[in-house]
């Protein structure tokens, strides 16, 4: 039987901890679904657009070789839908979402997984 997973992010300005909390997640499972944050979406979680375009964003995680498929997330509340949709096993996020969406433990099972210390891109938009 395939295992599933899925995580969601923004991915702008791609960096090393995107890179490893993708890798990680891929661990999880045999096949791995992205979720993209849309630029509208990440405006109204952030208050800010991405630096990088959402179908640029989407490029680079998808050219990632443990990742199986992409797509762009629209809504937070759509969240159970795209599990459903993508028939995911595990749902996987970063620890600072932890506890956020322990509702989907109804559909399948929810990890979160702790961050890269030291890198954000919040932090290299600061140095920037």
């Amino acid at each position: 039987m395939v295992r599933r997973v899925i995580t969601f992010g923004t991915f702008d300005l791609f960096h090393y901890g995107h890179l490893k909390l993708i890798q990680r997640a891929k661990e999880f499972g045999d096949e791995l679904i992205v979720g993209i944050s849309s630029d509208k979406l990440n405006f109204s979680k952030k208050g800010r657009y991405p630096i990088v375009c959402e179908e640029h964003r989407r490029c680079i995680v998808e050219s990632l070789k443990c990742v199986h498929t992409t797509f762009i997330e629209e809504s937070l509340e759509l969240k159970k839908h795209y599990i459903e949709k993508y028939k995911a096993d595990i749902l996987v996020m970063g620890d600072d979402w932890a506890g956020k969406f322990d509702s989907m433990r109804c559909v399948c099972e929810v990890v979160y997984l702790p961050r890269t210390p030291s890198v954000s891109t919040t932090e290299i938009i600061e140095i920037v």
